[in-house]
């Protein structure tokens, strides 16, 4: 933590260097729109790339012992099933609908929903257990949940903005989130 706040601080320096108000307001309210999109590009990439290890793994397993299908399935069903109601029982269903529902819901006094719709909770429960489903020869996609972990990425770069830097509408950033992950599955 001390690190980041020293980071903070040397870029804030650096930043009141700059003579135009405007530049710095610009400026500003594109970093973190542009930090969201490489967290969220990493762990989407690290997500589909675990996700095509875990079906080539089953279909490897299925196929040199087909009875295994009878004990791995139900077992990573039960398993995948756990890690939601255990750990994080919103991070259920695809995620389309919870991030629509989050988007509806970003203002201040819905603070809390949204925070259990998009969190970082979410982003690790609903890969594992995605991943688990699919090891265990669940037919489930990932477009969905990127969906939801891109909108409590960007979620979370907002909230972790400093108190000086110019406010960002959190609809505006989880709608970002969406949003991309939307146009690169539709193309």
């Amino acid at each position: 933590m001390k690190l980041i706040n020293v980071f903070r601080k040397t870029l804030k320096k650096h930043f009141d260097r700059i003579k135009s108000e405007k530049l710095k307001q610009r400026l500003l309210q594109a970093v973190p729109f542009r930090i969201g999109s490489l967290l969220t590009g990493l762990i989407a990439v690290g997500y589909a790339e675990l996700y095509g290890w875990a079906e080539k793994e089953r279909i490897y397993l299925f196929s040199h012992i087909n009875w295994l299908i009878f004990i791995l399935t139900p077992a990573c069903f039960i398993t995948a099933w756990w890690l939601v109601v255990k750990f994080s029982p919103n991070s259920k269903g695809s995620g389309i609908p919870q991030v629509m529902a989050a988007i509806e819901l970003a203002n201040p006094r819905h603070n809390y929903k949204v925070e259990k719709l998009l969190s970082l909770r979410i982003v690790i429960v609903k890969i594992a257990s995605s991943l688990v489903m699919v090891f265990g020869g669940g037919i489930i996609g990932r477009e969905g949940p990127t969906v939801q972990i891109a909108g409590s990425i960007f979620r979370k770069v907002n909230e972790w903005l400093p108190p000086w830097w110019p406010k960002i509408s959190k609809r505006n950033m989880i709608m970002t989130g969406a949003r991309l992950w939307e146009e690169l599955f539709l193309q």
